[in-house]
């Protein structure tokens, strides 16, 4: 379970377990949408519909944050947030995860949940900029504000991604310890019961930070009164 594996490198370039994981991930996800999306028929068969399924799902569930507009318009961007840290979180339940070489979970490693923090922190100005131009967003985001409360505002901006990486890593890495422990003390029963348990909890997870992401944009979109 460390949180990096050297396996190789590639000039100056490190390779770590965590990359090598990653890699399979996108290449699992790529095959699976190229899979899905290649024959859209009228009567879809099981992949497509499954696809189908999770797609209106998830845009129901960002549509009561964002709102129909909005969900409908950067739902690439909130999905492909979702599937990759839910995909991610459940790599941690297969066999040998956390313990066999080139192989480690993501999510429970601090520089792949910073990364998705930062990407989280430019995707929500980005879009408030993108919709309501550069001067009107900031001056919205800052607007009849006490010059104490203006600082308060960037601090916060700044925030908001470490606690997003933060909360996410330090979850899935407490898990990964937790199950770790358990399945030392109860080698009969522990990882049944913990297998279960992860896939509540790592989906919980990928809802958390979609959840945040989506309400943090749904501020910087909403109009002024």
């Amino acid at each position: 379970m460390e949180e990096s594996n050297l396996l190789f490198s590639i000039g100056p370039l490190q390779v770590t377990s965590t990359v090598v994981t990653m890699w399979a991930i996108i290449l699992v996800l790529a095959l699976v949408s190229f899979l899905a999306t290649r024959r859209l028929k009228e009567v879809p068969g099981p992949l497509q519909n499954a696809a189908e399924m999770a797609v209106d799902s998830l845009r129901n569930y960002f549509s009561g944050i964002l709102g129909e507009k909005y969900a409908r318009k950067y739902f690439p961007v909130f999905a492909t947030f979702f599937i990759f840290i839910i995909v991610s979180n459940y790599s941690g339940i297969l066999p040998g995860a956390g313990h066999l070489k080139g192989f480690a979970v993501p999510t429970a490693c601090l520089s792949v949940t910073a990364a998705l923090g930062i990407i989280a922190f430019f995707t929500t100005h980005v879009i408030g900029i993108r919709e309501k131009g550069f001067w009107r967003y900031f001056r919205h985001l800052f607007s009849s504000m006490p010059l104490v409360l203006f600082f308060l505002v960037i601090l916060e901006q700044f925030i908001r991604p470490f606690s997003l990486a933060l909360r996410l890593y330090g979850n899935m890495y407490g898990e990964e310890m937790v199950s770790e422990k358990l399945y030392d003390i109860f080698a009969i029963g522990a990882p049944l019961i913990m297998n279960v348990l992860s896939l509540i909890f790592c989906l919980i997870q990928a809802l958390v930070f979609t959840m945040l992401l989506s309400i943090y944009v749904s501020e910087a979109v909403e109009e002024e009164e």
